[in-house]
Parts: C-alpha cells; sequence; structure tokens
C-alpha cells in the first residue's frame, strides 16, 4: 500500500466516523430529503479539505503559523457551536424543530465544517495513524498529490453518507425521533464548543 491510497483510506474513514457533522447530515436528510443532505455534506467538504491540508502540514513539519491562530480559532469555533447547540437543546416537537441547516444547507454545511474545532486534531491523528510509516518520505512537492488522495476519500466517504441518509429507514427513525436526535446533536455541539474554549484557554494561559 503506497503513501496515496494510504492517504484516500485515512481521508474516507476521517468522514464515515460519527459525530456532530454525522448527526446532523442524518437530521437534516430526514427532514428535507437527500438533496438538502448532500447540499449540507458539500459545503462540508470544503472544511474537511482546508483541515486536512493543514494536518498535513502539520505531519510533513512544516506547520510553523504557531498557537495563537489556533487559539483564536477554538475561541471562535467554541462560541458558534455552543450557539447552534443551545438552539437545538431548546428545540420544541411543535415548533417544527428545524434541523441544522434545513434553511440554507449549502452555507451551513461549509461553515460547519471550517468552524468544527475537532476536525485539524482529528485530521493529524488520522492521517498519522495510517500515513505515519510514509512520513520520513513526504515533502512539500507531494502535498498537491497528497490533497487530491485525500480529496477522493473525502469524496467517496461523503457519497457513503448521502446513500445511507437518505434510505427510507434511516429517515423512519431520524423523524420518529427527531426532537431526540436534535436536543443530542445540540448537547454534543454545545460539549463539543466547551471543550475547544477550555483547551483555546488553557493553551494561552500555559503561554501567558
Amino acid at each position: 500500500m503506497n503513501v496515496y491510497l494510504a492517504t484516500a483510506i485515512a481521508a474516507y474513514l476521517y468522514v464515515v466516523a460519527p459525530g456532530p457533522a454525522f448527526l446532523a447530515l442524518f437530521t437534516l436528510a430526514a427532514s428535507k430529503g437527500r438533496g438538502a443532505g448532500a447540499w449540507f455534506i458539500c459545503g462540508h467538504l470544503v472544511g474537511d479539505i482546508t483541515w486536512g491540508a493543514m494536518a498535513f502540514a502539520a505531519i510533513i513539519g512544516a506547520n510553523r503559523i504557531g498557537p495563537t491562530l489556533f487559539e483564536i480559532l477554538g475561541f471562535g469555533c467554541g462560541a458558534y457551536l455552543i450557539y447552534l447547540g443551545g438552539k437545538a437543546v431548546l428545540a420544541r416537537k411543535d415548533a417544527g424543530t428545524p434541523a441544522v441547516g434545513s434553511r440554507r444547507p449549502l452555507i451551513a454545511g461549509m461553515a460547519f465544517g471550517l468552524t468544527n474545532p475537532k476536525s485539524y486534531p482529528v485530521a493529524v491523528a488520522m492521517f498519522t495513524a495510517i500515513a505515519a510509516p510514509f512520513a520520513h518520505q513526504l515533502t512539500f512537492a507531494d502535498a498537491p498529490k497528497l490533497i487530491l488522495a485525500a480529496f477522493a476519500g473525502f469524496l467517496a466517504g461523503d457519497l457513503t453518507l448521502i446513500f445511507a441518509a437518505g434510505l427510507p429507514a434511516v429517515r423512519r427513525f431520524f423523524l420518529r425521533h427527531g426532537v431526540m436526535v436534535t436536543r443530542i446533536v445540540g448537547t454534543l455541539f454545545i460539549a463539543f464548543g466547551a471543550k475547544s474554549i477550555y483547551d483555546a484557554a488553557g493553551g494561552a494561559l500555559r503561554r501567558a
């Protein structure tokens, strides 16, 4: 297995691993259909590629951006997820319980993908775990091919999720338990947001 195949596999696993975006996609597809879910995941792909590219930079050893940018991102991402989570937790059945991204799924998916605080550390962990044996061979000249391989894996993962989210049995489950699922998703958003802010604050205090 070469480094590009390993990268594609890591990207696929990164996408299909359950998390807040996974639940948000399935909830949206249940209420608005597979098309809305597809637009959401297409927007989310922008974030996947962005964080994946930054993960490659760290793996190759060229990550000299410094901690301050990531701490700022941590605060902003955390606040955004807490806001979304609060709305979801307070959703009521008689109010229609709008799913995250129900109005503008493409924009919502893009925003969610770019502001998800778990994306960078999970991407680094996933790509490192699978591509580590090849890390010593990598240089910046390999970056375009690595990103292309990751894109293929991301796309395959997205297609898998879109197919699964549109299955009648899956949609029935999410529609039947929509309020409960939405509140669970909201609670996860709040937890991830709080963790992001906690980590960012801890890093800033240690450097102070």
